[in-house]
């Protein structure tokens, strides 16, 4: 028997948990990075870092919470109109449901034969999820999708912290980057790995850009940091 892994049930809260993640060891990161190259004591950075993970959790989460929401209510709208139309026009309804099978490959005998039984099962759900393209799969939702950002934001951000107590200070910005890279590439690892896409681009992907951002935060460390004790 042939059976084929697919990964599409995941996308809503791996795509929150990626992000989360990536982030936290990003904006932490960056933080630190741009505390360290203006300050040679420990306490700012330290400080830093504390602040940018209890902000970015927050506000990751409540960020994915008010845009996930957003979608939802688009969707439970769409839904609302359909339930409607349905009841009002029924016969359009299914006229427009078996031109989408038509438009896909299907005789318009076949189509209409398929549009007919699936109305007779579940008319919304057939409009819901071939006219509209909603479905279990990609259904918003705002507490999943809040709760994996906030969750992974923590524990992204929680590494570049513990590079800010043990770190030597005054190699601190090249310690950040080190090990940041490499959190970063086993984030994009196991994202790649729980999303069955390729690891290498997924890896590479997100080294590239995380030097990127780190760079730019230690250049603004230095061109407009003081050095302080």
């Amino acid at each position: 028997m042939h059976i084929e892994n697919h990964y599409i049930n995941r996308s809503g809260w791996l795509r929150a948990a990626v992000l989360g993640a990536n982030d936290g060891i990003l904006s932490t990161t960056s933080l630190a990075i741009g505390v360290a190259a203006a300050s040679v004591s420990r306490e700012p950075i330290l400080l830093a870092a504390v602040a940018g993970l209890a902000a970015g959790a927050l506000s990751m989460a409540a960020g994915e919470y008010v845009s996930v929401s957003s979608q939802a209510d688009i969707e439970q709208a769409d839904l609302k109109r359909e339930k409607t139309a349905l009841q009002t026009a029924p016969e359009e309804e299914l006229e427009e449901l078996a031109a989408i099978y038509t438009q896909r490959g299907l005789s318009e005998e076949l189509a209409r034969a398929v549009a007919v039984q699936l109305t007779a099962h579940n008319a919304l759900e057939a409009h819901a999820r071939d006219e509209l393209g909603i479905n279990e799969i990609t259904q918003a939702n705002p507490f999943m999708a809040a709760f994996a950002s906030a969750v992974s934001f923590t524990i992204g951000g929680l590494f570049p912290l513990l590079v800010a107590i043990f770190a030597p200070i005054n190699q601190m910005v090249f310690y950040q980057y080190g090990c940041s890279i490499l959190f970063l590439a086993f984030s994009g690892f196991l994202a790649a790995r729980a999303g069955g896409s390729k690891i290498f681009t997924a890896v590479l992907r997100i080294c590239i850009w995380g030097t990127f951002a780190m760079a730019a935060s230690a250049l603004v460390g230095y061109i407009f940091g003081v050095q302080t004790s």
